[in-house]
C-alpha cells in the first residue's frame, strides 16, 4: 500500500505504529491513541504534556509554524505551552542566513507565547529538497488538571473559533503567490498572507477552558476542519452533526480553494479550534472568546451514535461529513 502525502492513515497507526512502543512506564497516563494530539506523563504533583508535530508543506514561515502548531497541542489540552526542543533538517546547500531566518522566526514566536527553546538539533540534509522543522513543545499543569481531545459528550455543543482552512490559506497565498495573482488581488494576496498571524490558538483554548464546561478541544491540523472533527468523534467513540453554513470561511480562503479546487473543510487548518462543551456554557464561551477579539459560532452538536457522522449542506441536503484521505493541501502543492 503507497502512503498519501501528510498523515499515516488511522488503520495503519493501530496495526503497526501502536503496536510498537517500546516499553510500559507507570507514569504514563496518555500514550499514543487516534485523534489525541499529546501525551501526558505524570511527575510527582505535575502533569506534563507533551506533543510533536513537523512542518513540512510549508517554507515562506516555517519557524514561526512550527512553534505556533506545537503549542497549539499543548493549549489543546487547557494547559500553558512551556518549553520546546526543535529538530532543523536542512536541504543541501543552506546556508547561514536560511538558518537565522528559522531561527529568528522561532524565537519570535516562542518569545510571545512565553516559551522558553530548551534544546533540539540542526543538521544539513543529504537530498532534502527544502526545510523541515520538527517541534517538540512541553507544558506543566496541577495532577490531572486538564482536558483531552477524546472527552466530548453526546448531546455537547461543537464550538469553532475563527474559521476553516486559516493555515492552508498562508501557505499557499506565501508558496503559490505568482499563480495566485490570476485569482486574487494583490491585496487579497497579502491578507490571505497575513493569516499566519492567526496561527496560535493558545489564547482560544486557556479562555474557553477558563470560562469551564469544556469537554474536549482540538485543533483542525491535517485534514482541516472535516478531520478534526471526524477525529474528536473517533476518540470518544461519538458521532456527530455539523452544518456548513455555520462554518466561517473566509473569502480569500474561498478564493484560493476554487482556483485550486479544493474543499476548505479539508484545507489544513491550524488556527481554527474545536470545542466540545455542555450546551448550557456554550454561549458564555463564545461571548468571552469575543471580548479577546476571537470570533467563535457554534457549528454543530455531538451525537450517540457514532456511525452518525451528518453534514447538512447550505441547501438542508444531508450528507456524511467527508473523511479527509489527505489534506488538500498536498493537491494543491503538487499540481493534481
Amino acid at each position: 500500500m503507497k502512503l498519501p502525502h501528510g498523515k499515516i492513515p488511522v488503520e495503519i497507526l493501530k496495526e503497526v505504529v501502536f503496536k510498537n512502543l517500546g516499553a510500559t512506564r507507570k507514569e504514563v497516563t496518555i500514550g499514543p491513541t487516534a485523534g489525541v494530539d499529546s501525551a501526558v506523563i505524570e511527575a510527582g504533583e505535575k502533569s506534563l504534556v507533551i506533543s510533536m508535530d513537523p512542518i513540512t508543506g510549508a517554507v515562506e514561515r516555517i519557524g514561526w509554524l512550527a512553534v505556533n502548531v506545537n503549542a497549539n497541542d499543548i493549549a489543546t489540552f487547557g494547559v500553558e505551552p512551556a518549553f520546546l526542543f526543535s529538530c532543523l533538517m536542512l536541504p543541501e546547500g543552506a546556508d547561514k542566513a536560511m538558518v537565522e531566518t528559522i531561527s529568528a522566526q522561532m524565537n519570535a514566536a516562542a518569545y510571545k507565547l512565553g516559551m522558553a527553546i530548551v534544546g533540539g538539533h540542526a543538521e544539513s540534509t543529504p537530498s532534502l529538497t527544502h526545510p523541515i522543522v520538527v517541534g517538540c513543545a512541553m507544558g506543566m499543569t496541577k495532577k490531572g488538571d486538564y482536558v483531552t481531545p477524546a472527552g466530548a459528550k453526546a448531546g455537547d455543543t461543537i464550538i469553532l473559533t475563527k474559521s476553516a482552512g486559516i493555515e492552508g490559506t498562508a501557505i499557499l497565498a506565501s508558496d503559490r503567490e505568482n499563480e495566485l495573482k490570476a485569482a486574487l488581488t494583490l491585496k487579497e494576496l497579502a491578507e490571505a498572507k497575513n493569516f499566519y498571524s492567526q496561527i496560535s490558538v493558545v489564547e482560544d483554548a486557556l479562555t474557553a477552558r477558563r470560562t469551564g464546561g469544556v469537554h474536549a478541544m482540538h485543533d483542525p491540523t491535517e485534514g482541516g476542519v472535516a478531520g478534526g472533527i471526524h477525529e474528536m468523534a473517533d476518540a470518544a467513540g461519538l458521532g456527530m452533526k455539523v452544518f456548513q453554513e455555520k462554518i466561517a470561511v473566509q473569502p480569500e480562503t474561498a478564493k484560493i480553494c476554487r482556483y485550486f479546487d479544493l474543499d476548505p473543510l479539508q484545507l489544513i487548518g491550524s488556527g481554527a479550534l474545536l470545542i466540545s462543551a455542555e450546551k448550557g456554557k456554550a454561549s458564555e464561551i463564545i461571548q468571552r472568546l469575543e471580548k479577546q477579539r476571537i470570533d467563535a459560532a457554534i457549528i454543530g452538536e455531538f451525537l450517540p451514535d457514532k456511525t452518525q457522522r451528518l453534514l447538512v449542506r447550505e441547501n438542508m441536503k444531508i450528507e456524511t461529513l467527508p473523511r479527509p484521505a489527505s489534506d488538500h493541501l498536498w493537491r494543491a502543492l503538487s499540481g493534481r
